[in-house]
């Protein structure tokens, strides 16, 4: 089934605000973004303001849309969440033999993926599959509550590494060891390591300091 109009405007948009095309403080008009698209004014404001309750964008009548910037802490606070749920989520998988083998192939399938995008990917493709690797971790601790609320900060988590990547394209080759780190500490049941390694990871990713809360 094809989305509407409506709703592939508000997919393309909130790409292109997650992939960076539209930065954090640029103001755009609905009209710059039907012609990009070719299509009329009415999906574009329809998603703008869909864009608007998720907090991606601030609508401003008769001037545009400001696209919301990466607020002050949220970094600190995504990283806080993900650092609580994946690490929660690999002892669960850690403890089962059967689930940390099939995880471990699966992350592995990752990695191949992940040194193909590096090559010759783009930023976002990188995110996207940077995403991918700490989901399958989450996806396989079992718990669906937790699956879900991991899948809402994806978009967020996405965001930030595009803007950590752009800022650092050298870091890329750094994050794929980063991975390939952590899916050997779940091969080896080592859960301690994992949650220690993933902090670190994540902070150096996202330049947090060490002294944070987060």
């Amino acid at each position: 089934m094809q989305p509407s109009a409506s709703e592939l405007a508000y997919l393309t948009v909130k790409e292109m605000i997650v992939s960076g095309e539209l930065p954090g403080g640029e103001l755009v008009s609905e009209g710059d973004i039907a012609g990009r698209m070719d299509v009329s004014r009415t999906p574009v404001r329809e998603a703008f303001l869909r864009l608007q309750v998720e907090g991606w964008m601030r609508l401003y009548p008769k001037r545009g849309a400001l696209v919301v910037p990466i607020a002050p802490g949220e970094a600190e606070h995504i990283v806080s969440a993900r650092r609580l749920v994946e690490s929660g989520s690999a002892r669960e998988v850690v403890a089962d033999e059967r689930a940390r083998t099939e995880l471990v192939r699966q992350l592995r399938a990752s990695l191949i993926r992940q040194r193909e995008i590096a090559a010759t990917g783009t930023a976002a493709e990188f995110s996207a599959a940077d995403a991918d690797f700490h989901r399958l971790i989450v996806r396989a601790g079992g718990n669906p509550l937790l699956d879900a609320f991991y899948d809402s900060l994806r978009e967020r988590q996405r965001r930030m590494t595009t803007h950590s990547i752009s800022r650092d394209p050298g870091q890329i080759e750094q994050i794929v060891d980063d991975h390939a780190q952590l899916a050997g500490h779940i091969e080896a049941g080592d859960a301690d390591g994992f949650a220690s390694a993933v902090d670190s990871h994540m902070r150096r990713v996202h330049r947090l300091n060490e002294g944070s809360t987060s």
